[in-house]
């Protein structure tokens, strides 16, 4: 555990200067108990599943008894959600816990979580991706290869603004994220510009994707690394994007130029046209031939050409790689070090990376691949949830179990597979604030929908009656706002304006 302090040489970054959570006041308040603020969450229907429904409900029951105040001495400034996991908040569990805590804001603010990250950030933009909830304390160095990433915080606020339309909160978080930008800029970078981590950094602890030699978890191996290089280019691009609604446009000039150059890089260099695949690169220019889940990144950044799309998300689709039984494993089932079991990441499904690449093909119109990695992924959880009663860190690529090994109760990031997944990529509902639109994929048959969802701090009651696959959907809707409805089916489509 380090605690930083003045005497330390820094390079002051420009950025952390306006960074407002540092040295905030506390802000905490009485913390909600999930039987409380259970009338009040969203509440998911769909006929014949009353299984995932008590999932769904579960992990909104764990979610609650992991709120946290900050402790005094501890340098926390917001009420949070706990990582629940050694003492310590993480920023990796946390950027995806937002992501499911964003639907019931209307009850406690998850996203203030994120919050204490930015107050612990050091004068040179550095924020550590562990910070102890005890004592004013990082876990890490700065300097320590392991210290911090992925660098997932921009798309955690974006998904927030998406749903809630707070541009408030947008102003206040630009600055501490372009300095922990300029950070991993300035310290994460080798020759050519492109990225690294290690396997503790990348999340992804103990996949092996290094020569031999190195450690797999601690060393960076003085390699390229896709996850870590994509994941800056995707946060640069909502960086832009933020930068535009804030009217600081002047400031990103640099930050297109990077997204430019190292999308010509990724494309050019760790790219493989005999595999259709996106590798790691060694330090002697060899791509690495290890297929992980971290290559997914480029769909959500949107780096792939056209012309690759097809057999680079061919991969997701093929059983002897990645369609398992519960999809999508961390490493593809035809390596050599892949485990049936999960042995972590070597083989273990995630709620958070299946959540990544169900993003990625979305923002792709993979819409239909989307539902059927969801649905099979949201089965397995709800299967293994009626044998144990609780949701698990992670689960078996081949068996209806949970992952070993694999925390119980874990929500944590778990709680996006029966919220965030259902909601978005089973049932198909998804936010946009700025377009002040809906739009729903409907693929269920059953009756389905959503009371209570929220949008732009309202609620919305979104119905689907039961149909035949072929029909074409009835929805009932409730508004207080007007906003536009796009209903989407088997390559249909109708728009209603709701007032």
């Amino acid at each position: 555990m380090f605690k930083p302090n003045d005497a330390m040489t820094y390079i002051n970054e420009p950025y952390v200067a306006r960074n407002t959570f540092i040295g905030r006041a506390v802000e905490s308040k009485e913390l909600p108990d999930y039987e409380t603020a259970a009338g009040q969450l969203p509440a998911p229907i769909w006929d014949g599943h009353d299984s995932a429904i008590n999932c769904y409900n579960k992990a909104w029951q764990i979610a609650f008894s992991n709120l946290r105040n900050p402790k005094e001495g501890s340098g926390l400034i917001s009420d949070f959600i706990d990582t629940a996991f050694n003492g310590f908040t993480f920023m990796w569990d946390s950027s995806f816990m937002v992501m499911f805590g964003k639907y019931a804001a209307n009850v406690f603010n998850f996203q203030t979580t994120l919050d204490n990250f930015y107050a612990k950030q050091h004068r040179d933009g550095f924020i550590c991706r562990e910070i102890c909830e005890n004592e004013n304390a990082d876990q890490f160095y700065r300097h320590d290869p392991s210290s911090t990433g992925p660098n997932i915080l921009a798309w955690s606020e974006w998904e927030y603004f998406e749903i809630t339309g707070d541009r408030e909160r947008l102003g206040k978080v630009f600055d501490p994220l372009m300095g922990y930008y300029n950070w991993l800029r300035l310290n994460r970078t080798w020759q050519n510009g492109m990225y690294w981590s290690t396997g503790w950094g990348c999340g992804m602890d103990n996949i092996p994707r290094l020569q031999k030699g190195y450690s797999n978890e601690f060393s960076h191996g003085h390699q390229v690394w896709i996850d870590a290089t994509v994941q800056q280019i995707f946060s640069a691009k909502l960086l832009i994007r933020m930068a535009q609604i804030l009217g600081r446009n002047d400031e990103v000039s640099d930050l297109r130029e990077e997204v430019a150059r190292l999308t010509d890089a990724v494309n050019g260099q760790l790219y493989s046209d005999e595999d259709g695949f996106y590798y790691d690169m060694w330090r002697n220019g060899e791509l690495n031939r290890v297929k992980t889940v971290g290559s997914y990144w480029a769909l959500l950044a949107e780096i792939v050409p056209p012309e690759r799309l097809d057999r680079f998300i061919a991969h997701l689709d093929n059983e002897a790689e990645f369609k398992r039984l519960n999809r999508v494993p961390a490493l593809s089932a035809d390596d050599e070090n892949y485990c049936d079991t999960a042995c972590y990441w070597r083989g273990g499904v995630w709620a958070p990376t299946t959540y990544m690449v169900l993003k990625g093909l979305e923002k792709n119109n993979y819409n239909r691949l989307a539902f059927d990695i969801a649905k099979s992924h949201l089965d397995c959880v709800v299967d293994v949830f009626e044998q144990t009663g609780t949701l698990w860190e992670n689960y078996s690529p081949e068996h209806r179990a949970a992952g070993k090994p694999a925390k119980r109760d874990f929500v944590g990031w778990t709680g996006l597979s029966p919220i965030s997944i259902m909601f978005e990529y089973v049932f198909g509902i998804r936010a946009d604030t700025q377009k002040r639109k809906i739009t729903w994929d409907v693929t269920l048959c059953e009756r389905h929908g959503i009371e209570r969802y929220p949008f732009m701090g309202h609620q919305v009651d979104l119905i689907c009656d039961a149909r035949s696959r072929t029909d074409k959907p009835t929805v009932r809707v409730r508004s207080d706002i007007p906003f536009t409805l796009e209903v989407r089916w088997d390559g249909n489509s109708y728009t209603l304006d709701i007032e």
